[in-house]
C-alpha cells in the first residue's frame, strides 16, 4: 500500500494531463497522426488544437482540455494510435489541479481495490508470471502497439501466437479488436491464427503485383492518403461480401415534371436550392421500411437488423476522391427537412468540414453515378452494409404510354437504377423487389402536390 500512496503522490506532484486520442465515431478504433500542429514547450490554451489525426473515415482534430505546456509528444507522424491511447502530456500549473483529476481518480480506485494482502500477493504474482514471459517482439517485422503488448502479456501469450494472429490495421497491424477477437476464439477452441491449416472461407487471397514497365515519358504520382485507404476498402468489401447486381428502369417524368414547376418557389420560400436527391433518398428510406431486412449487417453467423435507417449518400470531393456522409433518421425527414440535411452535408464535405460522427453508423448507401453522365453502374457495398443503391443519369427515350383508349409513343424520361447486394444475406427475390418498390414510388409521384 505503501508504494501505491507513493506513486498517487508522485502523480499528483508532477500536475500531468494525459491527452487522449478521443474517440472518432462508431466502429472507429484506431487513427494515424498526420501532423502536430503543437511542438514540446510550447504553451498551449484550452480547446487549442494540438494534434490532426486521420481515421478510415475523415481527417480530425484533437484539441487540448486544458491550459498548460506541452512536455511530451508520445508519437510520431504517421503512428497509428488505438482510440483511448494517451498520445502527449501537457504539464498543468499547480500541484493540486483538479484536471488532473483522472490519474488520481485511477489511483484512489487501484488503492481502494488493493485492500488486503491476498490481493496485494495476487498481483505480484501475476506481474512475475509476466516478467518471466515477456512478449519479445525485438525481432519482429511487424509494429505492436502498447496495447496489443499489454493485452498479450496480460493473458500470457506467448510471442509466436502473438505473431500468429492476422491483423487488419493498417499494413497488417494487429488491432486490439484482433488480438480480443483471437483471445475469444482460442476459449472455444477455434484456430484464428495465419498458421491454421484448416479452410478459411474468409481468409483473403495474397495480392500478387503484376510488374509494371515503364518508359521515359511516364509519371509516377504518389496516391494520396484517402485514395489508398478508399483502395484498401473497396479490395475488402469484394473479399468479404458475395456481390451480386440487379437494374431496373424508372420514369421519372412526374418528378422532373414536378421540380421543374416548383423550384423556384422551393428555394424563395426555403432559401435551399431543390435537386433530385432528396426525392430519390426520401423514397429509399420509404422503400426500406417496406423491406426492412436490407437494412441489415452481418457479424460472423449473426444478422443485425438495424433499428434506425441512416442512409450513406455518396458525395464527390475536389479532389476526385468520395466521402459518405449519413442523414440519421432519414424516413422521419420531411421533403424539406431532407432537402436541408442533404444541401448542408454536400457543402461541408466538399469544404473537408464534416465531423467524424456525421459519416458513421450508416445502414444503406445510395450513390448517384448519373451526375457524371453514367447511365447505370456497379457499386460496390459500403462495409459493413449488405446493400448499395447507384441511380444512373436521366435522360429522354421515346416510350409506350398506355391510356384508356390505346397506347401511344412519347417522351419519358427514363432513369437506369442499380441495386447491388450481399448474397450472402440478400437473395436475388429481396433485391429485386428492394428496386421494384422503389420505382413504385417514384412513379406514384404526384406531379400536382405541394411542398
Amino acid at each position: 500500500m505503501l508504494f501505491l500512496q507513493n506513486e498517487r503522490n508522485l502523480n499528483i506532484t508532477m500536475a500531468r494531463f494525459e491527452l487522449k486520442l478521443p474517440k472518432m465515431g462508431e466502429s472507429v478504433a484506431e487513427a494515424t497522426i498526420t501532423s502536430w500542429l503543437k511542438e514540446v514547450g510550447d504553451t498551449i490554451e484550452m480547446d487549442d488544437t494540438v494534434v490532426e489525426v486521420a481515421t478510415d473515415k475523415v481527417d480530425s482534430e484533437v484539441p487540448s482540455e486544458v491550459d498548460g505546456k506541452l512536455v511530451e509528444i508520445l508519437f510520431e507522424k504517421d503512428a497509428v494510435v488505438q482510440v483511448g491511447q494517451t498520445i502527449a502530456i501537457i504539464e498543468i500549473e499547480g500541484e493540486n489541479s483538479n484536471i488532473s483529476s483522472d490519474i488520481e481518480q485511477q489511483n484512489d480506485s487501484i488503492a481502494t481495490a488493493v485492500t488486503s494482502i491476498t490481493e496485494v500477493e495476487n498481483a505480484i504474482k501475476k506481474v512475475e508470471e509476466m516478467i518471466s514471459n515477456p512478449i519479445d517482439t525485438s525481432a519482429s517485422e511487424r509494429f505492436y502497439s502498447p496495447l496489443v503488448k499489454s493485452i498479450a502479456e496480460k493473458e500470457a501469450l506467448s510471442t509466436k501466437e502473438l505473431e500468429s494472429i492476422k491483423g487488419t490495421g493498417k499494413e497488417g497491424r494487429v488491432t486490439k479488436s484482433d488480438i480480443l477477437a483471437y483471445l475469444e476464439n482460442r476459449k472455444e477452441g477455434v484456430n484464428t491464427s495465419e498458421n491454421s491449416i484448416q479452410f478459411d472461407i474468409e481468409k483473403p487471397k495474397k495480392v500478387v503485383e503484376t510488374p509494371v514497365s515503364m518508359s521515359g515519358e511516364d509519371e509516377i504520382i504518389e496516391m494520396s492518403r484517402m485514395g489508398k485507404l478508399i483502395s484498401k476498402h473497396m479490395v475488402d468489401s469484394i473479399q468479404t461480401s458475395a456481390h451480386v447486381q440487379s437494374f431496373i428502369e424508372v420514369d421519372v417524368t412526374n418528378i422532373v415534371n414536378w421540380r421543374n414547376k416548383v423550384k423556384k418557389a422551393f428555394l424563395e420560400r426555403e432559401g435551399e436550392k431543390l435537386t433530385f436527391t432528396p426525392m430519390f433518398m426520401q423514397a429509399v428510406a420509404q422503400t426500406i421500411k417496406r423491406h426492412p431486412m436490407i437494412n441489415i449487417s452481418l457479424s460472423g453467423d449473426k444478422i443485425i437488423k438495424r433499428g434506425t435507417i441512416n442512409l450513406g449518400m455518396a458525395a464527390a470531393l475536389p479532389d476526385g476522391n468520395l466521402i459518405v456522409p449519413v442523414i440519421k433518421k432519414a424516413d422521419e425527414l420531411s421533403l424539406v427537412g431532407m432537402t436541408k440535411k442533404i444541401n448542408d452535408l454536400a457543402s461541408r464535405s466538399r469544404a473537408n468540414k464534416l465531423k467524424p460522427d456525421e459519416i458513421q453508423g450508416g445502414t444503406y448507401t445510395v450513390t448517384n453515378i448519373g451526375s457524371f453522365g453514367s447511365i447505370t453502374g456497379t457499386p460496390i457495398i459500403n462495409q459493413p452494409q449488405v446493400a448499395i443503391l447507384a441511380l444512373g443519369a436521366i435522360v429522354k427515350k421515346p416510350a409506350v404510354i398506355e391510356t384508356p383508349h390505346g397506347d401511344l409513343i412519347g417522351i419519358r424520361h427514363k432513369m437506369i437504377v442499380s441495386h447491388s447486394y450481399d448474397h450472402r444475406v440478400v437473395n436475388g427475390a429481396l433485391g429485386g423487389m428492394f428496386i421494384k418498390t422503389f420505382k413504385d414510388i417514384i412513379e406514384a409521384w404526384d406531379p400536382n402536390q405541394d411542398f
